[in-house]
């Protein structure tokens, strides 16, 4: 069977990869059994994996919010766009997560010219910049000119001393993060010029998936239970992760939801998080 990728290639169905993504969601064995019957019955040559996506995220709904939010997340991390302002609150919230001090959206002014440096963080007196290249396609990925230019700012930064924490203050080294990939070579410049790279799947032992799932730092666009216009004020409001309006029903007031909806949404935000 013959299916069709976001870029338009055209693969064959991995009824393996598919029940992967579904056991990594949380879902039962039984449930993911009916749902992939259901998906063997009703896919044909030529379907589009959204598709596809679509209709298993749909029966994982209706077995639970929660464990559909879990399988959201790589498309809800999408939806911290389309700038990806928020996705550079929400990686500074991870980094926070793992013991450091953050600052975003700062101007520094470089031996050469002025940038805006997305994060700065700091954990045992080493301070480190994040730039985010954020993607709001699936299959759009980071190459080489990404970590090629970003160590250009960086040389330009590092070694000059800022009032960021204190009076002064050192750039050490760089980030470049992404909610996507990165390609082959970007990854060999960067790891050949000493940059650090933090994509949806690397480092292995330190990737945006297994942060997120080891933490429970789900953002709060994987949520089921609101519209996207309520994620959106959420975010306005600086409500980034799911976990930030558990016990906080006067958020959610603020954004008009009622008691029914309001017990809904902090329901599915507590089994994401593991809270209940």
């Amino acid at each position: 069977m013959k299916i069709v990728k976001h870029s338009g290639s055209v693969v064959d169905f991995n009824r393996d990869k598919l029940k992967s993504s579904l056991l990594k969601s949380g879902a039962n064995r039984l449930v993911i059994d009916d749902i992939l019957q259901v998906i063997d019955n009703q896919i044909y040559e030529g379907i589009s994996t959204k598709k596809i996506y679509k209709l298993a995220f749909n029966l994982l709904k209706k077995s639970s919010n929660s464990i559909a939010a879990r399988y959201n997340l790589r498309s809800a991390i999408q939806m911290l766009g389309p700038a990806g302002f928020f996705f550079e609150k929400f990686i500074s919230r991870l980094f926070i997560s793992e013991g450091y001090v953050s600052k975003t959206n700062l101007f520094l002014q470089g031996k050469c010219v002025t940038h805006e440096v997305d994060i700065i963080i700091k954990k045992n007196n080493y301070i480190e910049m994040i730039e985010c290249k954020f993607h709001p396609r699936s299959e759009s990925n980071s190459d080489v000119k990404v970590p090629m230019y970003i160590l250009s700012r960086f040389n330009d930064l590092k070694d000059r001393n800022y009032p960021i924490f204190s009076k002064s203050d050192k750039i050490s080294s760089c980030w470049i993060t992404t909610n996507n990939r990165f390609t082959s070579d970007a990854l060999a410049f960067a790891n050949c010029s000493g940059l650090k790279l933090l994509s949806w799947d690397y480092p292995t032992n330190f990737s945006l998936r297994k942060i997120i799932d080891e933490k429970q730092l789900y953002p709060i666009t994987c949520l089921t239970t609101l519209t996207i216009a309520e994620k959106d004020k959420l975010m306005v409001l600086d409500i980034i992760l799911a976990r930030e309006i558990i016990d906080k029903l006067e958020i959610l007031e603020k954004i008009d939801l009622s008691p029914i909806r309001i017990k809904n949404v902090i329901r599915e935000a507590s089994e994401l998080c593991k809270y209940l």
